[in-house]
């Protein structure tokens, strides 16, 4: 599994706040929720229309999620935003002035920061969002 979980090259006197990496644990558990909604979902749809096998809407959104959790995880978890007095990084490199941060907010379990533009970007599978959000709106102007 391949990890972006570098700091980033800063700015001469520019000082690193905080960092927000990805949780497995909170990765996990979102797609165990996720599968669950899924199988209800599948079963329901498949009973609503008159299918007698509706237990094969359980197993294949159990297959489908399972499948993509495993696929995706390299990905999600390797990345990791940096926060600077300065600027908002993201693990691809592009960075938000802080001045730029309209808000910052958690939904479910990522965090998401809205410019003043109205670009929006999300900290996902993150273990306690809330303060993430806090974090990052603290001090953004």
């Amino acid at each position: 599994m391949t990890e972006n979980r570098t700091t980033p090259v800063l700015a001469e006197g520019e000082t690193m706040i905080a960092q927000f990496t990805a949780s497995r644990a909170t990765y996990v558990k979102e797609h165990i929720m996720l599968a669950a909604i899924a199988s209800v979902a599948g079963a329901g749809l498949l009973i609503f229309m008159g299918n007698e096998h509706a237990w094969t809407g359980v197993v294949g959104a159990l297959a489908a999620i399972g499948v993509r959790g495993v696929y995706v995880a390299s990905e999600a978890l390797g990345q990791t935003w940096t926060l600077t007095d300065r600027r908002l990084i993201a693990p691809s490199g592009m960075d938000i002035p802080r001045a730029r941060i309209a808000k910052a907010r958690s939904i479910f379990s990522a965090a998401q920061v809205i410019t003043d533009t109205g670009d929006k970007h999300m900290i996902k599978y993150l273990s306690d969002p809330a303060a993430a959000a806090r974090t990052i709106e603290k001090g953004a102007t």
